[in-house]
């Protein structure tokens, strides 16, 4: 076991100074103790397609944190990650900002039971997990930021989560390949502020981040 931590610590060490993103050695520690209870639950709740635990480095640890440069900077943010599933972007990102509010919102139980474990087990006091569906969510502050890795569409996501936007929020959307087809129903009705390629080491395929806002009325 101390040779497969040794070998996951050295991939995110690497991919993370890849991505110009500065951990601390209790961050790493807490995003590869996140990994393995991801890992090990997978087995029996199924939170993810992707079961090599080296992979899961890559595909969900970097990918996470290729968002981190967009969004350093910023200050006392408060984030919903919606339909987080295992807690992607969200734990990784509570683990690099402690100092930001994070809520996962999630309408599958079995996958915020494993939210609300790993919350305790980290110490994630900035962390709220939400076990409902986004439309019946109402929650008594609206966010600076709605971000998701999972939604169908950016046209389901800011017509889904319009209601959790504060008036100067934003949706940060992560995307495969860019996502031109899905842009052209949000003309007239939601604003593309900017679009990153992500560069995410160790894997394949195009990431983009889309940064959106409601057009003013």
């Amino acid at each position: 076991m101390n040779d497969l931590h040794t070998t996951l610590k050295k991939i995110l060490e690497q991919g993370a100074a890849q991505l110009a993103v500065q951990l601390s050695a209790h961050q790493i520690e807490q995003l590869l103790t996140y990994l393995q209870e991801l890992h090990k639950w997978n087995q029996a709740y199924n939170l993810s397609a992707i079961r090599s635990i080296e992979e899961m480095v890559s595909r969900h640890l970097l990918d996470s944190l290729a968002v981190v440069p967009h969004l350093v900077g910023e200050k006392n943010k408060k984030i919903i990650d919606v339909g987080t599933g295992g807690g992607l972007p969200g734990i990784p990102l509570a683990i690099v900002f402690p100092d930001w509010r994070f809520t996962l919102l999630d309408s599958n139980g079995k996958k915020t039971r494993f939210l609300f474990h790993v919350k305790n087990l980290l110490g994630l006091d900035n962390v709220t997990v939400e076990n409902q569906r986004v439309e019946q969510f109402r929650p008594e502050e609206k966010y600076h930021i709605v971000i998701s890795r999972a939604f169908a569409s950016l046209q389901d996501m800011t017509d889904g989560c319009s209601h959790l936007l504060a008036d100067d929020g934003v949706f940060m959307a992560m995307k495969g390949v860019y996502p031109e087809n899905e842009l052209l129903p949000l003309a007239g009705k939601v604003n593309l502020q900017s679009s990153y390629p992500l560069q995410v080491p160790n894997t394949d395929g195009e990431r983009h981040l889309l940064i959106l806002k409601p057009a003013m009325c």
